[in-house]
C-alpha cells in the first residue's frame, strides 16, 4: 500500500477511535427520542429507535415493491399490482428497506439536512440486503444516484443520496456515478405535493450529462424515499433513452398507500 494511502487509512482509523471514545466518555442523547446513547460509535440514534423502523414484508408487488393488501389473492409467482399494470412505470423493479413513517422518516430527514455520515453508512448496510431482493436479471453494473438541482445542492452542500450511495457501492463492489444524471428543473417550493403534482414536477426535469454513457448497462438507481414513483420513473426514462439495458430503483423507504389492490397474475 502506498505511504499516502496508509496515512489516509490511519487518519480515518484514529478519527473513528476518537469518535468512539467521545461517545463513551461524553454520551449524548438519541436524536429522535433523546434517550442516552451508550454505544461506542458515532451513530446518533439509539437501538430502540433503530429497531422501531418498519421493514417491508416479503410479499410485495414484483414491479414497484408495494406490499400486498391483507387477504389479497396470491396466485402465481410472477405478478404485479393493478396500479403498475395500469400506470406502466418505466423502471423494471423497485425495492426499499422500510416504510416511510415514524422514526425512519425522522431519521431520513436528519440525514438529509445534517449530513450524518454514520447514519448513511447504517442505511447502506441494510440497503445492501434490500438490493438482494431485486430480480437477478436486473443485477446492476453500476449505481446512479438521483441528483439534486444545482441550487438545492449549493444550499445544502451535499446530496444526501451520496451519504449512503458511496458506502453501498463499496459494499456491492460496483462503480458509483454521482454526476451521470443532472436535474435541469428544480422541485417546486411547495413542501407537500399531490400525486399529479409530483408527476408534473419531474416531467422533463432530468437529463444525462454530456459524455455520459450507459449503453447496454444495468443501472441501480438510488434515492432516499419513493412516494409516487414519479422521480424514479423520470430518471429511468432518461437512462433508457441513453441506452440502459435495465433500471432497478432502490430507496431507504417508501410510502405505503392504504387499500393496495389485491395481487393479480399474468
Amino acid at each position: 500500500m502506498p505511504l499516502s494511502n496508509s496515512r489516509v487509512v490511519v487518519t480515518r482509523w484514529l478519527g473513528s477511535l476518537a469518535g468512539a471514545l467521545t461517545s463513551v466518555l461524553f454520551p449524548s442523547g438519541c436524536r429522535i427520542c433523546e434517550a442516552l446513547l451508550t454505544r461506542a460509535d458515532r451513530l446518533p440514534l439509539c437501538d430502540a429507535c433503530l429497531n422501531s423502523f418498519r421493514e417491508l414484508p416479503a410479499e410485495i408487488c414484483d414491479r414497484c415493491g408495494q406490499p400486498w393488501a391483507a387477504g389479497g389473492d396470491v396466485d402465481g409467482d410472477e405478478s404485479v399490482c393493478r396500479e403498475c399494470r395500469e400506470h406502466g412505470f418505466a423502471f423494471d423493479a423497485a425495492r426499499s428497506f422500510g416504510v416511510y413513517d415514524g422514526a425512519l422518516a425522522r431519521a431520513i430527514v436528519l440525514m438529509k439536512y445534517e449530513r450524518i455520515e454514520p447514519l448513511g453508512a447504517w442505511f447502506a448496510k441494510h440497503l445492501a440486503e434490500a438490493a438482494r431482493r431485486i430480480p437477478r436479471q436486473f443485477a446492476a453494473d453500476l449505481i446512479v444516484p438521483v441528483p439534486l438541482h444545482r441550487t438545492r445542492q449549493k444550499e445544502r452542500g451535499f446530496n444526501q443520496v451520496d451519504l449512503f450511495g458511496r458506502p453501498l457501492a463499496k459494499r456491492l463492489g460496483l462503480p458509483y456515478r454521482p454526476v451521470l444524471l443532472k436535474r435541469e428543473r428544480a422541485r417546486p417550493e411547495k413542501h407537500l405535493l399531490h400525486f399529479e403534482e409530483r408527476w408534473e414536477a419531474v416531467r422533463g426535469a432530468f437529463v444525462i450529462r454530456d459524455g455520459g454513457r450507459v449503453d447496454n448497462l444495468r443501472i441501480l438507481l438510488l434515492d432516499d424515499v419513493m412516494t409516487s414513483g414519479a422521480t424514479l420513473d423520470a430518471c429511468t426514462r432518461v437512462l433508457r433513452e441513453a441506452g440502459a439495458k435495465s433500471v432497478a430503483g432502490l430507496t431507504i423507504a417508501r410510502a405505503v398507500r392504504q387499500g393496495i389492490p389485491v395481487r393479480e397474475s399474468f
